[in-house]
């Protein structure tokens, strides 16, 4: 396991309500769906997504504990640690492909969307709880000519899920395959949906981690590591897991439900 390298903060973009992207120079190249984990000396040890990995590398933080707000209160030349990247990510698949993220989820899937590179062989589906959470519709613009937008109150584009919004889409369009990224229960109807509709999927999947690097077995579910052995798993495997979306482990690597 590797000592973290410290980074200066080069650029801090407020992407919504409580969202906050950091921009960082790193020299080691970035996989799309990878993470890294990030030090906050004194506070804590956190895995991030890497939401940029050409150029200046970058994670997006909504403050909900200790270390991601502070990561929030970051200015441009504060200083922070990282190490990796770690774990497996996406594959792209050859033909159509639609990506749904629902919440900090879209962190992950920007850089696939970014590395297909054709607006016409990608549709992205974004979801989140309200408008003012809505992350990187912009950026989505830009790499794919359909993007649709969801919010669980239908402050802005289709009220409801954005599995609701998969499932419409699966239901009038081909795709070679789904990506998706998001909280787990939210994965687990996916799953379900792509499974009715016979399409194959790949989803990140979130766990606590402490090491990162596949030693300390915090993130463990059903034998699998989520750190060394994901985050992305492909959904022949997440259908045979007992564990998906019934149960997470806590800090001290107990079985806690989910």
């Amino acid at each position: 396991m590797s000592s973290p390298h410290i980074v200066e903060i080069e650029e801090v973009v407020k992407e919504g309500e409580g969202l906050t992207t950091l921009r960082f120079s790193y020299g080691k190249d970035v996989s799309p769906g990878q993470f890294m984990m990030v030090w906050i000396p004194g506070i804590d040890e956190i895995p991030m997504s890497v939401c940029y990995i050409y150029g200046k590398k970058g994670i997006t933080v909504k403050g909900v504990g200790e270390a991601t707000r502070y990561l929030s209160s970051l200015r441009v030349g504060d200083k922070i640690g990282v190490r990796g990247p770690y774990g497996n990510g996406y594959k792209v698949p050859h033909g159509k492909v639609l990506i749904v993220g629902g919440g900090t989820g879209m962190a992950s899937l920007m850089p696939i969307a970014d590395l297909i590179g054709d607006p016409g062989k990608v549709d992205i589906l974004i979801g989140a709880r309200t408008a003012s959470e809505l992350l990187f519709v912009e950026r989505a613009r830009k790499v794919s000519q359909e993007v649709h937008l969801s919010t669980d109150d239908g402050t802005l584009g289709m009220k409801g899920t954005v599995v609701d919004m998969a499932r419409k889409h699966l239901a009038l369009k081909s795709y070679e395959g789904v990506l998706g990224c998001g909280p787990e229960k939210m994965l687990v109807a996916l799953l379900r949906t792509c499974e009715e509709y016979k399409v194959k999927c790949q989803l990140s999947l979130e766990r606590y981690m402490k090491c990162g690097s596949g030693l300390c077995g915090s993130c463990a579910i059903d034998g699998f590591r989520v750190c060394a052995d994901g985050p992305v798993f492909d959904g022949e495997t997440l259908k045979r897991l007992p564990e998906f979306g019934a149960y997470k482990r806590d800090e001290c690597g107990l079985r806690v439900k989910l």
